[in-house]
């Protein structure tokens, strides 16, 4: 099933900025073995970006051949990176099996992601790896870990997740993710690719704008927030979130998503979707695994940011430092 959509003009900004060239973006949503693109003409100079959204389970040798088909789609479709969801080595069914199912980023799944990305010629956003840290003999806990892979398999990048997702939503079951995680010590640098320079999170940290501002003023030109949502939360931030995101940021983001039913357990809200910087949805997924495409215009977002220049105008001398606990 192929959906393809031809976005018109924002005509609000062109109200506000007489004169700036809106470019027509488009929109493919596709599932695995597609063997057909339409794009417009106008745009095949842009670098494609490809979304990929998964339905992980505690089977890790099924969840990778999953994924590998959606990026050797991703790349004969002309996609220069394809970004996977969070937690798409596995999803487990309760902590102990999470740590068992982990590996170090040296591991054999790295491993094989890394020849995949050289095989494809393709950058991989890969969007949270359970990862046995140095300190695992220690800890005997992991890391959410978000891991960019070059077109050549090296790794270019890595990020670990910095705020868990501590929460009890009635209807959707606790989450206690720091039961087997500890929290990245730090943000990353926003880190260059064919698309652009790409500030990473994971899931929960779109919650947190701070993390997202830190990131636009270290240059980031797209956010990335792969991720697991649940089935309660999706419906009522999902999107909501991404585009507070991508406009306050003025950044594309890009969200890779779980979707479906994992195991008993657990479910996920799915939904992927790129964010263009005036807040606008340019591609989204279809329900059940799949991937949709879309092109990123930093052009575009460099007009966008000059004619509503938000970061010169901001007054941090009278916000004080923002994030502490309230009273």
């Amino acid at each position: 099933r192929l959906g393809f959509i031809i976005r018109p003009p924002h005509q609000l900004l062109s109200l506000l900025c007489p004169g700036l060239r809106i470019p027509r973006l488009s929109v493919l949503c596709a599932q695995p073995r597609l063997r057909a693109m339409a794009v417009s003409s106008s745009s095949w100079e842009l670098p494609l970006v490809a979304v990929c959204q998964v339905t992980s389970t505690p089977d890790k040798e099924q969840n990778f051949i999953t994924c590998a088909e959606l990026i050797r789609e991703a790349a004969r479709l002309g996609a220069c990176l394809a970004f996977l969801p969070e937690a798409f080595d596995f999803i487990a069914r309760n902590p102990e099996e999470t740590l068992h199912l982990s590996e170090p980023l040296g591991g054999n799944l790295l491993g094989e992601y890394t020849q995949l990305a050289r095989e494809c010629g393709l950058w991989l956003s890969l969007g949270g790896f359970h990862e046995r840290g140095q300190d695992w003999e220690q800890t005997q806990k992991i890391y959410n870990c978000h891991v960019i892979l070059n077109n050549k398999g090296s790794v270019v990048a890595t990020y670990r997740k910095t705020h868990l997702c501590d929460v009890e939503i009635p209807g959707q079951g606790p989450m206690h993710e720091s039961n087997s995680t500890i929290p990245g010590p730090s943000l990353e640098s926003p880190i260059s690719t064919p698309a652009g320079k790409i500030g990473l999170a994971i899931c929960y940290d779109m919650r947190f704008p701070e993390l997202s501002l830190a990131l636009v003023q270290a240059g980031a030109e797209i956010l990335t927030y792969p991720s697991a949502f649940g089935s309660v939360t999706g419906p009522a931030h999902w999107e909501v979130l991404l585009r507070a995101r991508a406009i306050e940021s003025q950044c594309y983001v890009v969200a890779a998503a779980q979707c479906g039913r994992h195991h008993e357990k657990r479910a996920s809200y799915g939904h992927s979707m790129v964010v263009d910087p005036w807040g606008t949805v340019v591609a989204r997924c279809s329900e059940g695994p799949g991937l949709c495409l879309a092109r990123i215009d930093l052009n575009y977002l460099r007009r966008l940011r000059q004619h509503l220049p938000v970061f010169q105008h901001r007054r941090p001398e009278l916000y004080g430092h923002l994030g502490h606990p309230l009273s």
